[in-house]
């Protein structure tokens, strides 16, 4: 398969001028799942671990889709995509979605995930396979280096927030709690804060158009949403810790 050059650039210009717009616009685009849903008799759901496996699929199925086609594909660029974005969504697809206890999903809501999935991993995964440029000494490079290391700690945190939240309540329950450990001591969207730092990590090591588009996006969408998580927590707790913040630890 030959490099689509115009493609990738354009998709990834795209993602971050999709991202931007939901940063400005985030007041009246908070995507409406979990605790912001908005249910009305008009409004179709799905359960929760089936939208979760259904949206998410798309993004580890079509780079190993790609990963077939009849064309010798960049070496580094198969091994950083297996590192990455194939761990990252091997778990969200195969773990997370059967472990999760949230709430039914807005159909709609689930197909804009999935079709945002279906470009993001088409995008990352032709990218890396068929038009990357790794020089022989990348895989010793700092950046790289660097960029795995964060990428992991992101993931870790990811993972291990998920599963505090997961924990906060009994099967069925629907009652929030608040939740302590972990980074979740310092910042209320502790679990966004980890798959932030993850795509930043994966940014910093590809080093390209489309994985820095991704981070970008990423940080767009997830931060807003932590600071309307936080200010959740403080309408509906009053004894919610007064030194916690939104996202970035002491910061923000």
């Amino acid at each position: 398969m030959q490099c689509y050059e115009t493609v990738v650039s354009y998709l990834s210009w795209g993602l971050i001028l999709v991202g931007l717009a939901h940063l400005v616009h985030h007041k009246k685009a908070q995507a409406a799942y979990g605790r912001h849903i908005i249910l009305s008799p008009l409004v179709r759901t799905v359960p929760a671990r089936l939208a979760w496996f259904l949206q998410e699929m798309p993004a580890f199925l079509i780079p190993l889709l790609l990963m077939q086609l009849p064309h010798k594909p960049s070496t580094m660029g198969k091994y950083l995509l297996l590192k990455t974005f194939f761990l990252h969504y091997f778990q969200r697809t195969f773990v997370y979605s059967l472990l999760t206890r949230g709430q039914p999903f807005p159909l709609g809501v689930m197909v804009s995930a999935g079709l945002f999935c279906s470009i993001n991993g088409f995008l990352q995964g032709h990218y890396l396979l068929h038009c990357a440029q790794f020089d022989d000494k990348w895989s010793s490079c700092f950046r790289y280096n660097i960029g795995l290391l964060l990428f992991y700690l992101g993931m870790a945190i990811n993972v291990h927030s998920d599963y505090i939240l997961r924990n906060l309540r009994k099967p069925k329950e629907i009652v929030y709690k608040i939740p302590t450990g972990g980074l979740f001591e310092y910042v209320s969207g502790a679990n966004y804060l980890g798959e932030i730092a993850e795509w930043l990590g994966y940014a910093v090591a590809t080093w390209s158009l489309p994985s820095i588009s991704f981070f970008i996006f990423s940080f767009c969408f997830l931060g807003p949403r932590a600071y309307y998580h936080h200010r959740f927590y403080q309408e509906k707790f009053k004894e919610y810790p007064k030194s916690r913040k939104a996202l970035i630890p002491f910061l923000f």
